[in-house]
């Protein structure tokens, strides 16, 4: 499997992963067909949105939120730190601006919700943890484009590395080729080196 390849699935994983943890830390809605008399496990747990319509105490809601910070952060980091190893600069560059905000933060030691004041910053953490949620969207959007890009270049060039195995004169070791011989022999000669032009 290629390098590449490997790349990409774990860029697409590591996305599906960011996506997840933000929507768990804020909803776009609140349920409204939850019902106020349905046990806590029905609900579903996202984090803000049930504190804003008070399904969960403050403390409860900051715990879950401060639990998946830091691995969001930790993902996130090694996610555009593997873009910056394998060269791959525009994601590298869209990811980067959102990283030093995370370390920004973290170095601040403003990374965590502060039980005290959350309903008082509860309006902008929600957008705040929103625009990240469009933000991976849009990451994902990439990511699942480079992705396909990466598996159908890599189908296409095996198949030319494996039209060009048989394209070539049956020795000992590749006598199992002999029976489809015929039909190799009807396709076009693109596996022929050119001439190296002459200084």
């Amino acid at each position: 499997m290629s390098v590449e390849l490997i790349l990409w699935l774990f860029s697409f994983a590591s996305v599906m992963v960011l996506i997840g943890l933000t929507a768990y830390q804020a909803s776009p809605t609140a349920p409204p067909f939850a019902s106020l008399n349905s046990s806590p496990r029905d609900r579903r747990l996202i984090c803000l949105s049930d504190l804003e319509y008070d399904y969960i105490n403050p403390y409860d809601s900051s715990s879950r939120i401060n639990a998946v910070v830091l691995i969001e952060y930790a993902l996130q980091g090694a996610l555009c730190a593997s873009f910056l190893l394998t060269l791959h600069w525009f994601p590298f560059l869209v990811m980067a601006p959102v990283t030093y905000y995370h370390v920004k933060l973290y170095l601040a030691r403003k990374h965590l919700v502060d039980v005290t004041e959350i309903f008082r910053q509860l309006s902008g953490e929600k957008k705040y943890r929103m625009i990240k949620l469009a933000f991976y969207f849009c990451l994902f959007i990439i990511t699942i484009y480079r992705l396909v890009m990466t598996a159908v270049m890599l189908f296409i060039d095996e198949d030319i590395n494996l039209t060009c195995t048989l394209q070539t004169p049956v020795s000992k070791e590749h006598s199992w080729l002999e029976p489809v011989r015929p039909q190799l022999n009807a396709l076009p000669p693109s596996c022929e080196k050119e001439d190296e032009p002459v200084s």
